[in-house]
């Protein structure tokens, strides 16, 4: 399977095939998890719905590459079809005075960190 050049996580778009590392298409990316202003990458939610499972979690360490036409994961077909089913984060809203005008570099990566870890 042609997956074309490497691309930034930035372009993918919903649709876009996955494969799995042992050459398998085990699904499509369904949406791609990240905070882009901080430049974080957090992973894939993988729609496995033309196999049995439905939408299905690939964390960031479990995606070896991301092509033009695919994305390539860590893991075989069999290891595919067993992620974890995707988890909402509850989120509860507090703003603040700190919160409302960013003061810098210092203070992205913690809004990113507490989004990531559902602390926002």
């Amino acid at each position: 399977m042609d997956l074309g050049d490497p691309v930034s996580y930035l372009v993918v778009s919903d649709g876009t095939a996955v494969v799995s590392s042992d050459g398998h298409k085990v699904g499509t990316v369904e949406h791609v998890l990240a905070v882009p202003d901080a430049d974080v990458f957090d992973g894939v939610i993988v729609d496995l719905r033309s196999r049995p499972g439905g939408h299905r979690f690939a964390d960031a360490e479990q995606v070896a590459g991301i092509y033009e036409r695919g994305v390539v994961l860590t893991l075989n077909a069999d290891a595919a079809a067993k992620l974890p089913e995707p988890a909402e984060n509850p989120a509860t809203m507090d703003a603040g005075p700190d919160d409302i005008v960013p003061d810098g570099l210092d203070d992205k990566l913690k809004r990113a960190w507490d989004y990531l870890s559902g602390n926002y």
